[in-house]
């Protein structure tokens, strides 16, 4: 158990001095407004990346009364394995933080060596670092351990959906995504990746002249081949409506042309009501979706050789989308519809099916959104992994081990990281002030002079940097 401790001190004093600096260089770069890395790194520590529900709650909880504990657990048994006595353990909560302390007899605990010492006092870190590794390694082995009962990577299983989310009329729990904008996604990353990258993706606004008509590049960059037939009809609909807005069931589209580097639609000067009216086509989206691919906002493959080119006798049309919002095609499938178990419940096959086909099966669907991408995107809980049989039950048991791993090593690395700083009350100023007995040049007075100056610098500097984060953190939730 020695041996074993020993390995933590050395992990620990690399981790004070380290951590120690970081702190220090991104407090110097505030006032020269840089962002550093350690406030992002620790934000992410502490948000866990998890939605506000009673679940991820109730699991972040126990995560952390558990990373607590075992982090006290560790200073008990290097105490044990000194010969210390321990005195009594106590638990408490500051503020909504729950927290624990082991009581060792001072007196046993000043006479040891000063090694032993800081194999006591680095023991909590030690075991944090440690059950962070297991469940790294667990995390890793997850698909493995879930391989009997679980099927993954045709899709990602939504395993809860709110009513306040805009995707709630299309999607419910247990439908499983196949893909989006034609992209196959299987893993929750990918989801986040390409929604965000299309909700971000902005144009510079560049115009250029063509004829006698003028064009500005549109952020959408989706569109689609529309036959000359069907903007004819819709020209005859815009007769008949004037200038009012397209019926609940149809979509504006405007005509477009594209280059290589993007996607312009025909610029409309003010005053001219009548040419505006004309530039746009009201049209079926669930229609327009099964036609051919143009413009350059969709995501390919490599195997994609399509030109995204349209013929002779169609025109490249456009969403008329409203400032901030994006438009994205969504593939999906319920498995665990009566309709489709009737047929075995399958989805090898309908992975693969093309657009025209979806829908035309008691499995499959399609559907487009319309809207703010980022909201969608973090208003649905998915799970890579789906039962291989109807056993519904089961089906949230991969997100709460997935989320449960996480959160305990979101929360160990952060009582890590924590306790390695030199602040008042915590395992980082028993070992600073340990490590300097180890220097010889130094009188008591000039150590204790050190130890007092360097922990009143880091505890402000911890709680102003600590404030930030949770400001940060309710601004996010929207809290404030």
């Amino acid at each position: 158990m020695r041996g074993w401790f020993s390995i933590g001190v050395c992990f620990s004093l690399i981790a004070l001095v380290g951590i120690s600096l970081m702190l220090l260089w991104e407090s110097i770069g505030v006032f020269y407004f840089r962002s550093g890395c350690l406030s992002d790194w620790l934000k992410n520590l502490l948000t866990s990346g998890h939605s506000i529900s009673i679940m991820d709650t109730t699991i972040i909880i126990i995560s952390t009364i558990l990373s607590i504990a075992f982090h006290e657990f560790g200073h008990a048994i290097a105490a044990a394995s000194e010969g210390v006595e321990i005195e009594y353990v106590a638990i408490f909560v500051a503020v909504l933080f729950p927290g624990a302390f082991v009581a060792l007899n001072y007196d046993l605990l000043q006479n040891r060596p000063l090694f032993s010492m800081l194999r006591i006092y680095c023991a909590g870190i030690w075991h944090n670092v440690v059950l962070c590794a297991v469940c790294v390694l667990m995390t890793s082995l997850l698909p493995v351990l879930l391989y009997p009962l679980y099927v993954s990577g045709d899709g990602l299983m939504v395993s809860g959906i709110p009513r306040t989310s805009p995707l709630s009329e299309y999607l419910s729990a247990h439908d499983v995504i196949l893909s989006v904008d034609g992209m196959k996604i299987t893993r929750t990353d990918e989801w986040i990746k390409i929604l965000n990258q299309d909700a971000t993706a902005k144009s510079s606004d560049p115009e250029f002249l063509e004829g006698s008509q003028r064009y500005v590049a549109t952020s959408s960059g989706k569109g689609y081949c529309v036959p000359d037939p069907w903007m004819d009809a819709s020209k005859n609909l815009w007769q008949i409506r004037d200038k009012v807005p397209c019926p609940d069931e149809l979509i504006a589209f405007e005509k477009a042309i594209s280059n290589d580097s993007a996607i312009f639609t025909e610029k409309i000067g003010r005053g001219s009501g009548q040419k505006e009216v004309e530039g746009k086509y009201c049209l079926i989206a669930k229609d327009v979706v099964k036609l051919r691919k143009c413009g350059n906002g969709w995501q390919r493959t490599e195997d994609d050789g399509s030109s995204h080119a349209c013929f002779e006798d169609e025109y490249c049309l456009v969403p008329a989308l409203t400032p901030g919002f994006s438009w994205i095609e969504v593939s999906y499938a319920k498995p665990y519809s009566w309709g489709c178990l009737q047929r075995g419940g399958n989805l090898s096959s309908s992975s693969h099916a093309t657009d025209n086909d979806l829908g035309q099966s008691p499995c499959e669907g399609s559907f487009v959104y319309v809207g703010d991408l980022l909201s969608a995107a973090r208003s649905v809980r998915l799970s890579p992994y789906r039962p291989r049989w109807p056993l519904l039950f089961l089906a949230d048991v991969p997100c709460i081990l997935g989320n449960g791993l996480s959160s305990f090593i979101h929360a160990s690395a952060a009582l890590a990281v924590v306790n390695s700083l030199p602040v008042y009350y915590l395992d980082g100023e028993a070992i600073l002030e340990t490590s300097l007995s180890y220097i010889s040049w130094f009188s008591r007075r000039q150590r204790h002079k050190i130890l007092k100056v360097c922990r009143l610098v880091w505890t402000v500097l911890s709680v102003i940097t600590f404030s930030r984060i949770f400001y940060s953190t309710t601004l996010f939730y929207g809290f404030v």
